[in-house]
């Protein structure tokens, strides 16, 4: 229903948009100079007005919608669901909804719930059709006020710039609070889990089992939550990857901006890109299957002990899937130096390698930098391949040929299943998070201030 407004009133503001601008038209005698703005900025303006407050009205329908359902429901119930726990109140509104919309409940249906489901269905279909007629009506009272403004004297152009500068500060905004409240989130949990686990503990400790049991008398009851074995996990996963894909991504680029033919570079680079568009779990898949087997073979024949699944098959992958991030980045930023450095450079007598290495790579160092914090962050983040080739074992090692694990395969790994939300299993998925969050602000910020020193010192 949502979908369908949403579309008529999209069409809505293109008969508005036409509207304006014919309406315009007209009250300048069909001659657009002797308007203060072209005929094309009353259309938009009329058209701003036709949809942008039906639009708005349904987004925060879609957001209330539930809530008001969802309370309204609970009110009309029988005092028997409101004696029930929190928890089973939650389900027996889910299993309304379901039953409603024709779907499978968690229980059978009682008279209680059916009541319920054909209330949720009354008010559902009550709330939707007042929401189309208050979303039309406002719709067709916006184009009728707008279209009632145009003259030749209005400055129609400086109120569709004054509108787009608002939603443009708009968007800005939720970026900024979605940011901040997912910072907030984390801290927030995070802080839970301090309260119950020590930051020394945490950030220095050395053996990582979170396993918690249900009794103070089972096995692990006192989990151990040090999570340096996860950080160097990361870090040594991490290090092969960007082994892999720095040197072949980088090097890539520079043969398909700088060295390849046309036809060449029109064929080669979207047969590379090919290697971002497949899914990690194939990737995953041929880590396990392939590269793992072929190393422990290599390894046995050079009498060293790998490990079924090492961290050195899971780097190797990584970066063979990371290369088109640097590959593809890179080459579009070295292709944008202007032409000028490369003919002043090699005017002065420079060969071409000298100029890739003195000219061109430094005036594009700034995106080089960018794609390779790009490829660092995709590899921190994964966590397919290391689940199916690197383990789930929390090893303090840095001998690649062992099992290892990261900071994302344990996060998915505290948080599946069902987990309670107050104890120190669960929330240190949280702090992992939070580390996580922070290590890469930091390598943002270190990477920004190198790329400002170096442009300083090459203007």
């Amino acid at each position: 229903m949502s979908l369908l407004l949403t579309s008529v009133l999209l069409g809505l503001m293109v008969l508005a948009y036409v509207v304006g601008r014919r309406a315009a038209l007209r009250a300048s005698a069909g001659d657009p100079r002797g308007l203060h703005s072209r005929p094309i900025y009353h259309g938009y303006y009329v058209a701003l007005w036709c949809g942008l407050p039906a639009l708005a009205l349904v987004l925060v329908w879609v957001v209330a919608q539930p809530r008001i359902v969802d309370s309204m429901v609970l009110a009309d119930a029988p005092a028997s669901v409101h004696a029930l726990p929190p928890e089973r109140v939650d389900l027996f509104l889910r299993d309304a909804r379901s039953l409603a919309s024709g779907g499978v409940t968690s229980q059978a249906a009682s008279p209680e719930l059916e009541a319920a489901a054909a209330r949720y269905a009354s008010l559902r279909l009550l709330g939707r059709t007042g929401l189309a007629a208050c979303a039309l009506a406002l719709a067709v009272g916006g184009l009728s006020w707008a279209r009632r403004r145009v003259s030749p004297g209005f400055r129609a152009r400086n109120a569709v710039e004054r509108s787009l500068n608002a939603s443009l500060v708009i968007c800005s905004t939720v970026a900024i609070l979605t940011t901040v409240g997912i910072v907030l989130s984390l801290i927030f949990e995070a802080l839970r889990f301090f309260a119950l686990v020590s930051p020394g503990e945490f950030l220095f400790g050395t053996k990582w089992s979170p396993q918690t049991a249900l009794r103070a008398d089972q096995v692990g009851s006192s989990g151990a939550f040090g999570a340096i074995p996860i950080f160097a996990g990361t870090l040594l996963i991490t290090v092969i990857a960007m082994g892999v894909a720095v040197p072949v991504g980088l090097l890539a680029a520079i043969y398909l901006s700088e060295y390849a033919r046309p036809a060449a570079r029109a064929a080669l680079k979207p047969i590379l890109e090919i290697l971002a568009g497949i899914p990690t779990v194939v990737y995953g898949f041929f880590a396990a299957l392939t590269v793992g087997p072929v190393i422990r073979r290599i390894g046995e024949s050079l009498g060293l002990d790998v490990a079924s699944e090492s961290a050195l098959g899971a780097g190797l992958v990584m970066g063979i899937m990371i290369i088109p991030f640097v590959s593809s980045l890179s080459d579009d930023v070295i292709s944008a130096v202007p032409q000028s450095l490369r003919d002043g450079a090699l005017g002065l007598g420079s060969t071409r390698s000298e100029m890739i290495k003195r000219v061109v790579l430094p005036a594009a160092l700034h995106g080089i930098v960018g794609a390779v914090l790009l490829a660092v962050s995709r590899a921190i983040g994964e966590t397919m391949i290391v689940v199916m080739a690197a383990g789930l074992a929390a090893n303090l090692t840095g001998n690649p040929l062992e099992a290892v694990t990261t900071v994302t395969v344990q996060i998915v790994t505290l948080l599946v299943g069902d987990q309670e939300f107050d104890s120190a299993k669960t929330l240190a998925a949280f702090a992992l998070g939070l580390v996580l969050f922070f290590v890469t602000l930091m390598l943002n910020v270190v990477a920004l201030r190198v790329v400002r020193r170096y442009r300083e010192q090459y203007d």
